[in-house]
């Protein structure tokens, strides 16, 4: 009797020919699924750890072929435990003393209640406010009084009012201590590994900590923001409550104005010492991000600092 059995080498290639026709797409297509599936994973894990989206670069006029240098180099000689100096169109370090050192921010803290709570509020929305009451009192804000955020940014940010910082905080959802966590996610989004808030107007000196390479990155975002830029470099201005009440706020910044300074934030307490950072356009149109923290004599140390940069960077060509 005749056996119609294949041979087995015969069967082995019939298996693997009807496997090739038939599955190949199918064993294609779930190479490409588990692939998507992983990039979808990793990109969900990412969100769920930062929080937050990526903020957008907020120096699109970055040249990257355009190296500042110092043509005479020295340490200037300065109260100030730690400075920096940043070329903010080449993010290039001109100057730094104890960079990573972390210190007392003080009322440098407000750039970033600002920052967070633009997050939140339109200029235009009217805020109230909540037993404002702290020292050092600017305004003198009394309980029920309304005023625009808008006015009570140049509050906080011209004449450091603490009392307006409380009154931005106040009407954040959630309160004073949800709008703390929200500083905080700030600083993280932006990678600033050596920054904590514990407070919003900077008195918690135990708790609150920054470097001048973090602040001056800091500042660097607040100068990107159109009305911030504005506030920061006012040095007078009347403001109103929602009845009309006028409030005539003066910088804390003497600098502002003088020596091509055009924006600043001061700070100040006892366990900070003396905290500015300050913004100078000179040299050809150059803005240069000056910091100094921890100083007995912050004004005097910046103009040190800017004498030290004044008509002695060149602006070196780099082939990339």
């Amino acid at each position: 009797m005749k056996s119609y059995r294949l041979p087995l080498k015969k069967t082995v290639h019939r298996i693997f020919a009807i496997l090739k026709e038939d599955y190949l797409f199918l064993l294609i297509g779930l190479v490409l699924v588990i692939l998507l599936g992983e990039i979808l994973m990793r990109n969900y894990m990412m969100s769920q750890i930062l929080g937050v989206s990526i903020a957008q670069d907020p120096f699109p006029d970055f040249h990257s072929t355009s190296y500042p240098v110092l043509q005479n180099k020295y340490a200037p000689a300065i109260s100030a435990q730690a400075a920096y100096i940043w070329d903010l169109s080449s993010r290039v370090v001109i100057y730094s003393k104890n960079e990573d050192l972390r210190f007392a921010p003080a009322s440098t803290t407000k750039l970033v209640t600002a920052l967070t709570a633009l997050d939140y509020f339109q200029p235009d929305d009217i805020l109230t406010a909540k037993n404002p009451q702290v020292e050092p009192v600017v305004l003198g804000l009394i309980s029920g009084e309304k005023m625009t955020f808008q006015n009570l940014l140049y509050a906080m940010l011209v004449p450091s009012a603490n009392d307006a910082a409380f009154t931005i905080t106040q009407n954040y959802p959630g309160g004073l201590n949800n709008f703390v966590e929200k500083m905080n996610e700030k600083v993280a989004l932006f990678h600033l590994q050596n920054t904590h808030y514990a407070d919003p107007i900077g008195l918690k000196d135990d708790e609150d900590y920054t470097t001048v390479h973090d602040l001056a990155r800091i500042f660097s975002y607040a100068l990107s923001h159109p009305l911030l830029s504005k506030v920061l470099d006012t040095n007078r201005k009347i403001i109103q409550d929602t009845n009309g009440k006028d409030f005539t706020l003066v910088t804390t910044n003497k600098l502002l104005g003088n020596y091509g300074v055009n924006a600043g934030k001061t700070g100040y307490t006892e366990e900070a010492g003396e905290v500015l950072v300050t913004s100078a356009e000179m040299n050809n149109g150059h803005t240069y991000i000056l910091v100094v923290m921890k100083s007995e004599d912050r004004f005097a140390d910046t103009q040190k600092l800017l004498e030290l940069i004044q008509d002695n960077i060149i602006y070196q060509n780099v082939n990339l």
